[in-house]
């Protein structure tokens, strides 16, 4: 089972939509726990601040270390402690990969500008980023990465083979996908898929995922050209 701590000054965001589908059921079958915990639980003045004024000046407000400190102390036992953050590393299926194979994660929802940096380094915190563009909280980038994460764990999917053709697996986007019916407004399904042949399906495929991933994101295609030289 993977434990998840979520420190934010929003809990009731959670579990949001992971409480539902596939990700809700992993919940249901204490595949993963998730504890939102409240960071104001550990201020200790009357009006539970736990952010400040920027030393040196500026727009907006700063987690404080004190009480975010409080509340790592004394939620976090083991494992990773990861702040969402836009000037993290990428969020990758390979780095979700990674962290679904850990038992305990401890993330960390700035709000206002940020969090003290002193936190950052005190705890050796990891800082991730779900995109280059700015959201008024960690919570949702938070949520994003855990769906990323909890449908990698064991059994959550059910098909776990489902999981290799993937877009990003391999550094290739998926290939095209078709169903019924056969001929749709005057569009047919590819004669290919219909042949039975297994290996030219899967050559067909491959082909596919080359073509689209080249055509829409270059970038990865650069990637997977370097993978296949080593």
């Amino acid at each position: 089972m993977l434990k998840v701590n979520v420190l934010t000054i929003f809990p009731e965001l959670f579990p949001g939509f992971l409480g539902s589908s596939l990700t809700g059921r992993a919940l249901e079958e204490k595949k993963v726990e998730l504890n939102a915990i409240n960071i104001r639980d550990y201020a200790l003045d009357k009006h539970k601040s736990v952010d400040d004024t920027p030393c040196g000046g500026g727009a907006g407000m700063i987690m404080r270390p004190d009480v975010l400190g409080r509340a790592i102390d004394a939620n976090h036992s083991k494992g990773r402690i990861i702040y969402m953050s836009p000037r993290g590393k990428s969020l990758t299926q390979a780095k979700a990969k990674e962290l679904s194979k850990e038992e305990e994660l401890t993330i960390i929802c700035g709000r206002f500008e940020g969090i003290d940096e002193r936190i950052i380094e005190a705890y050796n915190i990891e800082e991730i980023s779900i995109g280059d563009y700015i959201l008024t909280g960690g919570e949702q980038a938070a949520l994003i990465m855990l769906d990323a994460v909890i449908r990698l764990l064991p059994g959550v999917l059910g098909n776990e083979a489902s999981i290799e053709d993937e877009s990003f697996e391999n550094n290739l986007l998926e290939y095209p996908q078709y169903t019924r019916p056969i001929e749709w407004e005057g569009r047919t399904v590819p004669e290919v898929l219909l042949s039975g042949h297994h290996k030219n399906i899967e050559e067909w495929r491959k082909q596919m995922a080359e073509a689209t991933t080249k055509d829409k994101r270059p970038d990865l295609y650069k990637i997977y050209l370097e993978s296949k030289k080593s």
